[in-house]
């Protein structure tokens, strides 16, 4: 097996290199824009060459507190939408792809049911045509990133019964709660009152750890989902549930 890493940062690249061949695995590396549809399909071309493309997982994002709202509808929604034509162009007969979303996807994005159906549906040159996604609607980067995390799911329901589905393949979501990541630290330092008061309030009293977030997706893309596929898996320690029953509320 070869594994093929795909990122922004050539720096970043050569130290995965270095850090996975020596666990032995073959190792290839690319220099990804994932906001360029011109680059993730050459991305998709390059796994494509190297032989059958068993897996992808798709991990691309910017968090609230890291962009502005016009920049993580580009990278969160838009580039994921590029990636998963990309690949779904390419994945093997019997692979599975694993895009990573976010709990936030669950909180309430304001978007009606015809809304839903344009962002599922909606060509990724086009996505920015739609007047839901407009900065006339999205006036902020929590919701850019609310709708963005939110439209993974769609994306991936109309991915897995069409592109995907018809290679034979399967594509799911998983949306993890708050796990700790240097992307989580830049959370905590900008408003790590708010997380605090939310980890107190939900089931499992504290974060999560990558470790389980691994695991949740290995499953995913195991043989023992071979029967899963346009779902989201959420792993947020209760924090949803937390929510709906009133035990914290968004932004206080």
């Amino acid at each position: 097996m070869t594994l093929l890493f795909g990122d922004i940062s050539e720096k970043r690249l050569d130290e995965v290199k270095c850090e996975y061949q020596g666990y032995g695995y073959a190792v290839e590396t690319i220099v990804v824009d994932a906001n360029s549809k011109e680059s993730i399909e050459a991305f998709a071309a390059k796994a494509a060459e190297l032989g059958e493309v068993k897996y992808y997982i798709h991990t691309a994002g910017h968090s609230p507190n890291q962009a502005s709202p016009e920049k993580i509808i580009d990278l969160d929604l838009i580039g994921s939408k590029y990636a998963l034509d990309a690949f779904g162009k390419v994945i093997t007969k019997g692979g599975a792809g694993l895009l990573i979303s976010s709990q936030t996807g669950y909180m309430f994005p304001p978007l009606s049911a015809e809304e839903e159906y344009q962002i599922m549906t909606t060509p990724a040159d086009k996505l920015k045509d739609l007047p839901c996604l407009s900065p006339e609607r999205i006036t902020n980067s929590g919701t850019a990133y609310i709708v963005s995390k939110k439209a993974n799911h769609l994306q991936v329901q109309y991915s897995a019964a069409h592109e995907w589905g018809e290679r034979g393949a399967r594509i799911n979501t998983i949306s993890p709660g708050v796990i700790v990541t240097p992307l989580a630290y830049d959370e905590f330092n900008a408003n790590g009152a708010g997380y605090q008061r939310m980890i107190d309030a939900i089931p499992m009293r504290r974060v999560g750890s990558p470790d389980e977030i691994d695991a949740a997706g290995a499953f995913l893309l195991s043989d023992d989902a071979s029967y899963v596929t346009g779902t989201d898996l959420l792993v947020d320690g209760g924090t949803i549930a937390a929510l709906k029953n009133k035990k914290f509320n968004l932004g206080r």
